[in-house]
């Protein structure tokens, strides 16, 4: 690799890891105590202060369960498929459809059934914009004051500052499709939210 390539792979790191950790929704405080990297090296490191080291990105591939070429760019060797790795957080299973790190991030979503399918989901915020399209099953879309209940077929999209979760209130898994751009990215399809819950 060219002085140049390795350069501008080494510059990209620090945003990848950042994109990464926001989509996963880690704190940084999180990722240090997972991975025994203090708080100002990591940040450093998301922001470009500090050189990406084997010492540094091992524990942090470890930490995210990725490859260590998906932390760093890894130039493409020709396949386009992904090699998906699930993971489970808050009790869901997301399943990566992307292999690119930073930008537009796509992941399939699985949410099991719920001991208590009436209790409204617990909500978060934070920087990003969402779409999403229900492959089957029912998902509660919780979006500030406003409750939906989305079914096969249906989409929805909303900027993720607004307070939202997402549970399944269906006597089934819910699995669906979810685009998200950690920058704002947007999509183009709208589900007008409605001050009760619909679809049932």
């Amino acid at each position: 690799m060219a002085d140049d390539d390795m350069a501008e792979v080494l510059t990209a790191v620090g945003p990848r890891l950042r994109a990464l950790r926001r989509a996963r929704g880690t704190t940084l405080a999180q990722l240090s105590e997972a991975t025994g990297i203090s708080l100002s090296t990591l940040s450093r490191l998301e922001s470009g202060g500090r050189r990406p080291t084997l010492e540094l990105l091992l524990p942090l591939a470890k930490a995210y369960g990725v490859q260590l070429d998906e932390l760093v760019g890894a130039p493409a060797t020709g396949d386009p498929r992904v090699n998906p790795r699930p993971f489970t957080r808050h009790g869901q299973t997301y399943v990566p459809l992307t292999h690119y790190l930073g930008g537009m991030r796509a992941y399939k979503q699985i949410i099991p059934v719920r001991d208590t399918p009436d209790a409204r989901p617990q909500q978060s915020t934070h920087e990003g914009y969402e779409w999403l399209y229900v492959l089957s099953g029912k998902l509660w879309l919780a979006l500030a004051d406003h409750d939906l209940v989305l079914t096969a077929g249906e989409a929805a999209e909303f900027d993720t500052r607004t307070p939202h979760g997402f549970a399944n209130p269906g006597d089934r898994p819910v699995e669906f499709l979810s685009l998200f751009g950690p920058q704002g990215e947007r999509m183009h399809v709208r589900a007008r939210p409605t001050t009760r819950r619909s679809g049932d």
